[in-house]
């Protein structure tokens, strides 16, 4: 803390509000004092179990989708843990705070001539133990990530680097990944093929050192409050479950002097609607998702909270490809071209989303063209006529009815969605019979990734801007991410040939081409493209909107804090 911002935070203390079980709001004795406070730097915000409410802390209090899986770097695989793992740790290449990457412990780097092999130069920088960060770190952290006994969801996604798969598969040893530490500062990266996005790559959680010191001592409990070292802004104080996620400020972090936040909290927003009730009422600061039926109420009442912006992502059905009828790409087709995906884009959602006729989402870089489903301009009449005689054709029919269940997370819009897919189906037949189930967040996801589905509702955001960060979820090497655990031998290959060409066009091209075999043989259903709709106090500095939806609490702060510093330097 700055020493004028600790002049400023010593003058008055934020009161504590929180709801009993009662559902009273209660507010703790310093209310009249901190009212009459003409500079309060204390967030006024939810209480997070005492931790901070008597602190001379600046706290920021975000809302944030859902329940941690896990902190573990390589053992997470949700946005909403990417927001609190990437307040902890920092890669070779971070965000910046409009969302595009930047070097982050990468001080610089070399790339050979053939675009194979990158040589990292990393800044001096400590761990919060004052530990230094070593490029031993990264090697560790690359070979612990695809090492099959981690069980890392996303491993697939660094198959780039020399004999990832491999590696990941159990065929070679951890140490014959194209990772090596040349000397403690000095990191070299070899790649199967050339790959312009890395930077990209590089800035995802599932690049992100561990604290080899750390890990080796206490293996999988490393990331608990009592062990977890970090390299980033934050550091872990409190992690307690269904409640909130606390932060503190991380003095080693090498930017330390630019943070502004002290302490910040995540709580797990399930309910949508009761969270935007708690940033109106002044519990939360940010939530990063809002019910579209409510933007036009919001927009009414607290129109300098509502962020609405474009965002690289799709919103889709993943149907399980290794169960009947599911198996069959007829069944497939019928259930995703019956979907009237205009109606739930402009009629449920109402918030800027556009039905998606295509899995990679517009505006992604270097990818023109895209493919698109062969129903996208047909109406949906003619759709729902041609997916009855496909489902005929497949032997369904009154005699033997269609039964199938869809599962979709608790969060966001998701329970208006599942009602309206239901009678969609229904539409097709009186014999096609759909049931839906609402389930925890955590859980479905995990039940997607084992495969324990039938029709699963997905979400893919992009992790860097890349068509083939959203195609690779096809490739038959990307299980448990695959969801659909689809398989196409054609698709692989031309995946293959795309990520090794080094024209752009010709590598589009490739990748148009492997987008068509996925959106004709249908193992997901794209439905719309999102938009990111957030709340955010007009109090709070630094949000930046970005196509990623990527706002790191180093960059935030807020007006009066700002203010207050200003005037006492």
């Amino acid at each position: 803390m700055t020493e004028s911002r600790a002049r400023a935070s010593r003058r008055c203390r934020a009161p504590c509000i929180y709801v009993n079980a009662q559902g009273r709001v209660a507010v703790n004795r310093r209310l009249m004092e901190w009212l009459a406070c003409s500079a309060s730097v204390v967030v006024l915000g939810a209480c997070g179990g005492g931790d901070s409410s008597e602190s001379d802390s600046v706290v920021l209090h975000r809302g944030n989708m859902a329940e941690p899986f896990s902190l573990d770097p390589h053992k997470a695989s949700g946005t909403w843990e990417n927001d609190i793992i990437g307040d902890m740790f920092i890669g070779l290449f971070t965000e910046d705070a409009e969302g595009e990457p930047v070097p982050g412990m990468a001080e610089s780097w070399e790339v050979s001539d053939d675009g194979l092999i990158w040589t990292f130069r990393l800044r001096e920088a400590s761990w919060s133990d004052g530990e230094p960060v070593t490029a031993h770190d990264f090697e560790y952290a690359l070979r612990r990530i695809l090492d099959p006994a981690t069980l890392a969801n996303y491993a697939s996604l660094l198959y780039p680097i020399k004999n990832a798969e491999a590696v990941n598969k159990g065929d070679l040893t951890p140490e014959e990944l194209g990772v090596r530490a040349v000397d403690d500062l000095t990191l070299e990266i070899e790649l199967e093929f050339p790959a312009p996005y890395l930077p990209g790559l590089l800035a995802h959680y599932t690049t992100f050192p561990v604290p080899m010191h750390v890990v080796e001592q206490y293996g999988d409990a490393w990331v608990q409050p009592a062990y977890i070292e970090t390299n980033g802004a934050y550091k872990l104080v409190r992690w307690r479950a269904n409640d909130y996620v606390h932060l503190t400020r991380n003095e080693s972090f090498y930017a330390n002097e630019d943070v502004c936040i002290d302490d910040v909290f995540f709580y797990p927003t399930v309910d949508v609607q009761a969270a935007e009730r708690r940033v109106r009422n002044g519990e939360l600061d940010v939530i990063t998702d809002v019910a579209g039926q409510n933007l036009e109420f919001l927009r009414e009442q607290v129109p300098e909270y509502v962020r609405v912006h474009a965002y690289l992502g799709t919103r889709y059905l993943a149907y399980n490809t290794q169960i009947a009828p599911l198996d069959d790409e007829r069944v497939r087709q019928a259930l995703s071209m019956a979907i009237d995906t205009h109606f739930i884009a402009e009629e449920i959602l109402r918030d800027g989303s556009m039905p998606a006729c295509s899995f990679v989402p517009p505006g992604v870089a270097d990818y023109p063209g895209g493919a698109s489903v062969p129903w996208c301009d047909v109406p949906i009449e003619a759709r729902r006529d041609e997916a009855r005689r496909l489902l005929e054709e497949a032997g369904f029919g009154p005699q033997n009815p269609l039964e199938l269940e869809y599962t979709f997370r608790a969060t966001g819009d998701n329970p208006r969605i599942a009602p309206v897919l239901q009678r969609d189906w229904a539409e097709i037949a009186d014999w096609v019979d759909i049931s839906i189930a609402q389930i925890e967040t955590q859980i479905h996801y995990s039940n997607l990734r084992a495969g324990d589905y039938e029709i699963g509702d997905g979400a893919w955001i992009g992790d860097y801007n890349d068509a083939y960060n959203f195609l690779f979820l096809g490739e038959s090497t990307s299980v448990p991410m695959n969801y659909s655990r689809w398989s196409n031998d054609e698709y692989d290959a031309l995946i293959r040939q795309a990520n090794r060409e080094l024209d752009s066009s010709e590598r589009a091209e490739l990748l148009s081409e492997a987008e068509s075999i996925l959106l004709e043989e249908a193992p997901y259903a794209p439905v719309t493209f999102y938009v990111n709709k957030a709340l955010v106090n007009p109090r709070v500095t630094g949000w930046e909107d970005n196509v990623v939806h990527i706002h790191r609490t180093r960059y935030l702060c807020f007006s009066d804090v700002e203010q207050s510093n200003a005037a006492g330097e």
